[in-house]
């Protein structure tokens, strides 16, 4: 097998994993009787974002080569999403929140961090093959939304997106990509003078670009947008599901198969990639941040609106818009912050980005969300008034997006240079 070919299976089943359970967790949890603990379940991943992948970076940087590293880390993650899986089933619908939740929890602190390890591998068996890493590292990538894609829909059309064989699925994908990752060409570990410290695997030097005026409205705007970016992670699929409670939309296919229906966020994530390089240079960062907050806002917006009958084409285009909204964020950020910060703290200002995003915001955002559909959707006694509920939820979550966009087309100031896009 090509080196090529390898590193598309690694990330096929690296997205594979999380794919089983991201989208459907949340109405799993509903029928178990946990659904006002949702937000804590995603919030759990933001919360190991912020120090398991520095301290296993650290260490596959010093001590266990990447590719094992990644696999021991897919073992142990797997191991613990197995035990949460058994758990689940044998407990039926009234598991016990600790014993469940700190199976689940073990399992995310192992897998978050391989995000990384996966791409930390990829680079460096692609530069040990001659390759380059620009070029050649984004079209195996997409195979992992390719993955996830793929285990979105396993679960869904097997019927294990309301129970704990999602778990399962994901424990039993994760033990595959276990064992393939000791097959991977080796990744040495750094030199001496190549290794980093706590301090910069945390990105706590970058913290220095918050005297900064512009990259300190940047990064609390990350951070007030990476709110948005695990709310339909967590709440799209029971709220698709709960239409299921109406005799009008029983019968549909949308309330049926919400995770089919939500594949086609991936779908789109994978196209809008493309558009990034164009917008950029065209547009500049602000207005493509600015297309993406009003992504959001429409991303809400249609789902506050959309039903899976009449009003499914609403839904459809809420999952198009998506692609737009998640990647003119989370990739456009990127590339802004690796083209105005100094080389010598690029790294740490990467990892500042995701802090901000993928840790503080989105932690921050799912507990919120949480205590807003608490309010009017799970305190509400039957169907159709937790419908209406959703309804205001959405919508809610779209006032909110749409604040942010507005104020930061009025206090973010940047004059756009096509040169530094290049």
């Amino acid at each position: 097998m090509n080196t090529k070919l390898r590193l598309i299976v690694m990330n096929f089943l690296q997205f594979a994993v999380w794919g089983a359970y991201l989208t459907s967790m949340g109405t799993y949890l509903f029928n178990a009787g946990l659904a006002s603990k949702i937000g804590l379940f995603y919030a759990c991943q933001g919360i190991v974002s912020m120090f398991m992948p520095a301290i296993i970076g650290i260490i596959a940087d010093r001590y266990v080569q990447a590719q094992k590293m990644l696999g021991i880390c897919h073992t142990l993650a797997a191991a613990f999403m197995l035990g949460a899986g058994y758990y689940g089933l044998q407990a039926g619908t009234a598991p016990d929140f600790g014993t469940l939740f700190t199976l689940y929890a073990l399992s995310v602190a192992f897998y978050m961090p391989t995000l990384a390890l996966s791409n930390s591998v990829a680079y460096t068996v692609l530069r040990k093959a001659g390759e380059d890493t620009v070029k050649a590292f984004p079209p195996i990538r997409v195979f992992g939304t390719v993955g996830f894609i793929c285990s979105m829909l396993a679960v869904d059309f097997l019927g294990f997106q309301s129970t704990a064989m999602q778990y399962v699925a994901s424990g039993v994908i994760g033990l595959l990509l276990g064992v393939y990752a000791f097959t991977l060409p080796s990744c040495p570990t750094a030199a001496g003078g190549e290794k980093k410290s706590l301090v910069d695997a945390l990105g706590l030097k970058a913290f220095a670009l918050f005297k900064q005026k512009k990259m300190a409205i940047f990064f609390i705007f990350s951070m007030l947008l990476g709110v948005s970016l695990q709310i339909t992670n967590g709440f799209a699929n029971p709220f698709i599901n709960s239409f299921k409670a109406i005799p009008e939309f029983a019968d549909t296919f949308g309330a049926n198969h919400a995770n089919a229906l939500i594949s086609l966020s991936q779908v789109s994530e994978t196209l809008c990639i493309l558009l990034i390089p164009f917008c950029l240079k065209r547009f500049g960062i602000k207005r493509v941040m600015l297309i993406a907050m009003f992504a959001w806002v429409l991303r809400f917006g249609l789902f506050g609106a959309g039903n899976p009958g009449g009003g499914v084409w609403m839904l459809i285009l809420s999952m198009i818009v998506y692609g737009v909204a998640f990647d003119f964020f989370n990739i456009s950020g990127s590339l802004f912050v690796d083209t105005e910060t100094d080389s010598s703290i690029r790294s740490s200002a990467q990892g500042l980005f995701m802090i901000m995003t993928n840790g503080i915001g989105a932690t921050i955002g799912t507990l919120g969300a949480q205590a807003v559909v608490d309010r009017f959707v799970f305190s509400q006694p039957e169907g159709l008034a937790q419908v209406a509920g959703w309804s205001t939820a959405w919508y809610v979550f779209a006032a909110y997006a749409l604040v942010v966009a507005v104020l930061f087309a009025i206090v973010f100031k940047y004059k756009h240079d096509p040169a530094k896009m290049q």
